[in-house]
Formats: structure tokens, sequence, C-alpha cells
């Protein structure tokens, strides 16, 4: 079963997070571990992350016109801010790789299961 982990912070908390270069370093590296240990296991398929809102387009369709606006959908507290598809066995797997996901220690990791038509297209 294929799992899109969703990655939700504060981009204003997110941007404050590290402030020296050592826990500049120490994130990267937990973030290259996390990734590492993934592809090991043979479960992430593909991940990456956003631009900040500020560099977002929405799209709208209203009785037939294209509606465009700068910026996200909707105003939220946190922002999506990337993903890392995955592909486990159950939930409770696609959970505890979520876990260890490091933004999930200051942020949140939405899991959404891929559609199961989509999944059989690929």
């Amino acid at each position: 079963m294929k799992y899109m982990l969703l990655m939700y912070a504060s981009e204003a908390a997110t941007q404050q997070h590290q402030s020296t270069p050592e826990e500049h370093q120490a994130a990267a590296q937990a973030w290259y571990a996390f990734a590492e240990e993934a592809k090991a296991a043979g479960v992430l398929l593909s991940n990456n992350g956003l631009s900040p809102t500020s560099d977002a387009t929405t799209v709208r369709v209203r009785d037939g016109k294209t509606l465009t606006a700068d910026g996200p959908f909707a105003e939220t507290h946190e922002q999506l801010g990337g993903y890392y598809l995955i592909d486990c066995k159950d939930l409770d797997e696609a959970i505890s790789w979520a876990a260890k996901v490091p933004l999930a220690k200051y942020g949140s990791i939405e899991i959404r299961p891929l559609n199961i038509w989509s999944q059989k297209a690929q």
C-alpha cells in the first residue's frame, strides 16, 4: 500500500528552528539519516520539499473562467512543506515511518493512503 506522508509546520517557526550552524548541521544529518533508512528498508518511493507559501498560486475554475490567486488556498497556522511517498504493508508501518520524520518533533505528519485506483495505474 502506498502512503503519502505530508509534512506540516509553521513556516515562521521552521525558519527560526535552527539558529546555529551546528544545529543546522545536526538537522541536516537527521533528515539524511531518515531518508537513508527509508531507502535501505525499501519503503521510500519519492520525496521532496516545497517552496514557501509566498511562492504558491491557487487556481479555481468558476463558471468556466480560470481564476488565480497568489498564495495558498487557505490561511492556516501550519503549511504543507513537503512529502514522502512510501510503500508499506499497512497503516501501522506507515505510522512508524511517519514518527521517524524529523519534522514530527515540531510539526505534524499527515498520513494519506493513495487511492486504490491510482495505485493500480502505476
